[in-house]
C-alpha cells in the first residue's frame, strides 16, 4: 500500500515514519521546502526519542520520502492523511485554515478512489465537511472515502504509542473506507490491538473527550495535593490508595505544576467551544481549565513562601519543556512560573537537556546554564519544574555547596522530603 501524509509536524512525521516501519510506502508532504530539504538530509526538526533512527532506516530502504509536491504524492497514494496543524485561536477554537488549504490542494490532485483520513485534531463535523468540500472541488468525477483516525501519541513515547497502541480508532460511514483502513493497520492485528470502528463524529469526539478526561485526572490530583499541603499528609499515599482501584487507575495521578503541551490545553478549550456551538454546558471541563491555570499561581506562591521576597534573588530552574523527553515548550508550566518570578524581581538561570533552543523564543529574559550544576551555582534556591531523569540523582552535597541557601522547591516530587530535610535542605514538594 502507498500512502501520503500531508504535514510533517509532530503527528505527521511520526505517523509517516511508523507506517514506513510497517512496510508501507509513505510520501510525506510539506509546504516548507527548508524543512523538507532537512528531512531528506536526515535532520529531524523535532526531538522524539527513536524517531531519527526510524526515519534514517526507512528513507535508506526507499519506503519513506519527503517532498513539497503534493499533487504527485496524492495521485500515487491509496490513502491520504491530513496531519496539518490546527492551533488554538484566541477564543479556544482550532484554527482550521491550514486544514482547509490542505483539503483544497488534495481535492485538486484527486485522480481516482482514495480514502481521505483526518489525523489532525479537528472539530466534530469536520469529516462531513471534508466530504462535501472535496466533492465540490474535484477536477474529475471520482469516488473517494472519508475517515477519521485520531492520534493518541504521547510526546517522548510516540514511537511506542504508535507501534503498540492501546487502541486504534477508525471513524467512517463507508464500508469500503473502513476496509481500506483496517488493511492499513493489519500489522497491529498480529499483536491483537483493539480496532474501534465508529461514526465520523464519534471518532472526532473521542480524541477531545479522552484528552479532557486525562486533563481532569491531573487537575483533580493537583487539587488533592493542595489539600494535602493544608492538612499535612502525603499526596503520594492518597494517589497510591486511589490508583489501586481499577475503576480509577494509577496513571495521571501525579501532582505537579499543572498540565501543558500541545494537546491538553488546546483540546480542553476546543471541547468547550464545540459544546457551546451545540448549546451544551461543559462545567467540569471549564473548571479543569480554570483550576489548571490557578495551579501555576499556586506554584509561584509556594516558591515565594520558601524563598521570601523574590526581588534581587537568583533562582536556579531545572527543566523547561512541558514534560521530559521532548523539546516542546507549548503551554509549559515553566513559562508562567518563570515569568511570575521575573515579575517579582527575580533573576532566573535555567537548564533543560533539550529544550533551551525552543525556550529562547518564549523566555528571552532568563539566563541559560551549561548544565544542571551551572544553573544552581550561586542561586538562592533550586526549583525543579520538569522531571528529566538526569535530575533524579543530583549530587546533593554538591548542590548544597553551590546554593547560597539550601532551599529546594521540587514541583515534580522527584525527591523524598525526609531525605532532603535530613540533608539540611529547606525542601517543599507538591502535596507532601
Amino acid at each position: 500500500m502507498r500512502i501520503a501524509v500531508i504535514g510533517t509536524g509532530y503527528v505527521g512525521l511520526v505517523t509517516g515514519a511508523c507506517f514506513a516501519e510497517f512496510g508501507v510506502h509513505v510520501t510525506c508532504v510539506d509546504v516548507d521546502k527548508k524543512k523538507v530539504d532537512k528531512l531528506n538530509n536526515g535532520i529531524i526538526p523535532i526531538y522524539e526519542p527513536g524517531l531519527d533512527k526510524i526515519v534514517e532506516k526507512n528513507s535508506a530502504e526507499g519506503r519513506l520520502h519527503f517532498t513539497t509536491d503534493l499533487t504527485a504524492a496524492v495521485q500515487g497514494a491509496e490513502v491520504v492523511f491530513l496531519a496539518v496543524g490546527t492551533p488554538p485561536q484566541a477564543d479556544g477554537s482550532p484554527d482550521m485554515s491550514f486544514y482547509r488549504q490542505a483539503a483544497k490542494d488534495v481535492a485538486a490532485a484527486m485522480n481516482g478512489y482514495k480514502v481521505l483520513v483526518t489525523k489532525s485534531t479537528v472539530p466534530i463535523g469536520t469529516g462531513e465537511w471534508l466530504r462535501q468540500f472535496v466533492s465540490e472541488n474535484l477536477p474529475i468525477d471520482t469516488e473517494f472515502g472519508v475517515a477519521s483516525n485520531p492520534e493518541f501519541l504521547r510526546e517522548g513515547a510516540a514511537i511506542d504509542d504508535f507501534m503498540r497502541p492501546d487502541r486504534v480508532v477508525i471513524g467512517s460511514n463507508e464500508e469500503r473506507a473502513i476496509e481500506v483502513m483496517k488493511l492499513l493497520y493489519r500489522p497491529l492485528y498480529l499483536i491483537e490491538t483493539p480496532i474501534v470502528i465508529t461514526s465520523l463524529e464519534a471518532a472526532e469526539l473521542i480524541k477531545y473527550a479522552a484528552n479532557a478526561f486525562l486533563a481532569t485526572k491531573i487537575t483533580f490530583i493537583n487539587e488533592v495535593a493542595n489539600l494535602c499541603d493544608a492538612i499535612g499528609c502525603d499526596v503520594h499515599d492518597v494517589s497510591r490508595g486511589m490508583g489501586m482501584d481499577n475503576r480509577i487507575g494509577r496513571k495521571f495521578l501525579h501532582p505537579g505544576p499543572g498540565y501543558g503541551g500541545s494537546c491538553f490545553p488546546k483540546d480542553t478549550r476546543a471541547l468547550t467551544t464545540v459544546a457551546d456551538s451545540f448549546g451544551v454546558e461543559t462545567r467540569i471541563v471549564d473548571a479543569v481549565i480554570e483550576a489548571n491555570e490557578r495551579q501555576r499561581d499556586a506554584m509561584t506562591a509556594k516558591i515565594q513562601k520558601l524563598v521570601g521576597d523574590l526581588k534581587d534573588k537568583t533562582i536556579g530552574v531545572l527543566g523547561l519543556s512541558f514534560k521530559p523527553e521532548t523539546d516542546d515548550m507549548r503551554e509549559s508550566p515553566a513559562i508562567d512560573i518563570i515569568e511570575a518570578m521575573i515579575d517579582r524581581g527575580a533573576t532566573v538561570k535555567a537548564f533543560d537537556p533539550v529544550a533551551m533552543d525552543e525556550a529562547k523564543h518564549c523566555l528571552p529574559d532568563i539566563q541559560f546554564a551549561t548544565d544542571e550544576y551551572d544553573a544552581i551555582n550561586g542561586a538562592d534556591a533550586l526549583v525543579i519544574v520538569t522531571e528529566w531523569n538526569q535530575f533524579r540523582a543530583l549530587d546533593m552535597n554538591k548542590v548544597k555547596s553551590l546554593l547560597r541557601a539550601p532551599k529546594i522547591a521540587d514541583l515534580r516530587n522527584i525527591y523524598e522530603p525526609r531525605e532532603m530535610r535530613a540533608l539540611g535542605f529547606d525542601y517543599v514538594g507538591v502535596g507532601r
